[in-house]
């Protein structure tokens, strides 16, 4: 690949930069890099709302190379408001599609990147937000001719900025240069991309390659709470949405500062085993504490993934501009379900997860039901069932979601080889929020319970369906609330949704990553109220462990119902690989 065996370390020269940096500073910054790492790649960006001169760029250009870094072009689709025009409220200055001066520049400029270079990248700003009154016109117009009388943009931004991908930067950049491959970055909120116009389902049909954003910033002080499951996650479903053109992750430094947190973003990219790691970008990686600690474990990853295989899990599956219990698959990765995701329904797998966002399907329901019926094993989510109450899910499952809450901290979880009988009563530290699901019992079996004084309500719940199995989740009000359940409780829920005859028991907030070669690897977050902790890891038909890094071996505890059973330590931001020997 480069520099590292199993990826490519490229990284992205944002055009203020590009517009002014000299030579001499260039040579000075290129120095701090090689210091610490390696940069295979460069994205050398001529626009983000002024464009750099040609011989800017030309002179960056040759820079690299001679330090044998590869150049590709980079685009940033925002702009000041043109000369003499009003302004108009746009959310970081992205373009307006209804203004002809701004579109008329976005073609000007991907033709001048396309001249440029054969290949280049759009950073993740080519949305739209804009709601002047020429936007609302328009989507109005549109809605109209559609029949759309709920007001809403999605439609609309869906099919704008289809015909601006291809109007104004595919065809004025190929016409300048046929050669040029363009590829297109998606950012890391992909539960809104249809509300701003993002459009995978139709922009994968016109762009050459896809990029996934993996960036998770601090978990609590910033506003877009993305679960840092999500780095890995986002990449497996734009994998399998278009198999080998997922570029590669980006990630960056932003809205954080604890080292930790910055590199639990690269490792959790390099987990879903990409093609590329971007770190964006070149000027803020420059000076910072963070990139000499990413050189250190760029070749440790490096290492580790040489014994990796394919990333395999429990399939989630996330329809096309799907939108519901947003990130709810990433908790469920941060709870040691090795959850991977998809935009298409899995039908030629044994288990899978279903959110909320499945109900956009709207045949979700006559896919499921014959999946079930030849012994498939769903775990579904109570807003699942929310969402299909009145579109035939009373076909699967005696439950029935009153709309109630309740708090509880004790628990019954029922032990998987002794139903009704051999169950253990634990606690929560806090008492966690849930919604009721109601069933009639014996149609409907609850496994794991919470309990209030005489009444206990379920949160894993049991029906079955032909030869298979629908298993119902009552996902707490907050999706953190998760990491709250005791780890019986947790491990229950892994029990039944082994991947590769492997699952983990143990608290929250360590994940679990398995792999097609029989590995796997665990990794526990660096978080608060983490500590090192002792993990039991189950494996069927296992003989032993062995670490290929180390040459390390290791015997099970004990074995029992045909499983191996290992302890493992689990130190906060320690990964850790083990092939599985039979």
């Amino acid at each position: 690949m480069g520099n590292y065996r199993n990826f490519t370390l490229a990284t992205y020269f944002v055009a203020h930069a590009a517009a002014r940096v000299t030579a001499k500073e260039l040579e000075k910054q290129l120095a701090f890099f090689e210091r610490y790492l390696k940069i295979d790649k460069v994205y050398l960006e001529p626009w983000r709302g002024e464009l750099a001169s040609h011989e800017q760029i030309e002179m960056i250009r040759d820079i690299l190379h001679a330090h044998g870094i590869t150049v590709a072009g980079g685009l940033t689709t925002v702009i000041p408001t043109p000369e003499g025009d009003a302004p108009k409220q746009r959310l970081f200055d992205t373009f307006c599609y209804n203004d002809a001066k701004m579109r008329a520049k976005l073609k000007e400029v991907s033709a001048f990147i396309g001249a440029h270079f054969d290949e280049f990248i759009i950073d993740d700003f080519f949305f739209s937000n804009c709601s002047c009154s020429d936007c609302m016109r328009e989507k109005k117009r549109f809605n109209e001719l559609h029949g759309i009388k709920d007001g809403s943009w999605q439609a609309y931004r869906l099919d704008l900025l289809r015909r601006v991908s291809e109007e104004d930067i595919i065809s004025p950049a190929k016409a300048a240069n046929p050669k040029c491959r363009i590829t297109i970055k998606y950012p890391n909120w992909a539960e809104s991309y249809q509300e701003t116009g993002y459009n995978p389902a139709d922009q994968r049909k016109l762009f050459d390659e896809i990029y996934t954003g993996t960036e998770t910033r601090d978990p609590v002080t910033t506003d877009q709470h993305l679960p840092r499951y999500l780095s890995f996650s986002l990449m497996t479903y734009f994998e399998n949405m278009w198999p080998a053109h997922n570029g590669g992750g980006w990630f960056d430094p932003f809205d954080m500062h604890i080292t930790e947190h910055y590199l639990e973003q690269v490792y959790l990219t390099a987990f879903s085993r990409p093609r590329e790691l971007m770190m964006f970008c070149f000027q803020a990686m420059y000076d910072n504490k963070f990139t000499p600690s990413l050189g250190f474990e760029l070749e440790k990853l490096d290492e580790l993934l040489d014994h990796a295989g394919k990333p395999e899990g429990i399939p989630c599956y996330l329809p096309d501009n799907s939108q519901g219990e947003d990130n709810i698959q990433d908790f469920l990765g941060m709870c040691g379900l090795p959850v991977i995701c998809t935009p298409y329904f899995p039908e030629d797998v044994r288990t899978m997860l279903l959110t909320k966002a499945a109900a956009y399907d709207p045949q979700i329901l006559e896919k499921l039901e014959p999946w079930l019926e030849k012994g498939g094993k769903a775990l579904v989510t109570t807003g699942f069932h929310e969402a299909l109450a009145d579109r035939g899910i009373y076909a699967l499952s005696s439950i029935r979601m009153p709309g109630r809450s309740i708090t509880a901290s004790r628990y019954r979880v029922e032990s998987k080889y002794g139903r009704g009988a051999r169950c253990t009563f634990p606690y929560s530290e806090k008492a966690i929020s849930i919604p009721v699901a109601e069933f009639r019992n014996n149609s409907t079996w609850a496994v794991v319970k919470a309990s209030r004084d005489e009444e206990s309500f379920g949160i894993l719940l049991q029906d079955c369906v032909g030869k298979g199995q629908l298993w119902t989740l009552a996902v707490p009000d907050a999706f953190p609330d998760l990491y709250r359940l005791p780890s019986e409780a947790l491990s229950r829920i892994r029990e039944e949704f082994p991947v590769k005859g492997i699952w983990l028991e143990g608290p929250a907030r360590v994940s679990l990553f398995v792999y097609d070669n029989d590995s796997f690897m665990l990794y526990p977050y660096v978080m608060e109220d983490v500590q090192r902790t002792i993990v039991r890891v189950h494996v069927k038909d296992a003989s032993a462990l062995y670490e290929p890094v180390s040459g390390r071996e290791l015997k099970p505890l004990f074995e029992a119902n045909g499983e191996a059973v290992f302890e493992l330590p689990a130190m906060p931001g320690k990964y850790t690989l083990f092939s599985v020997r039979r």
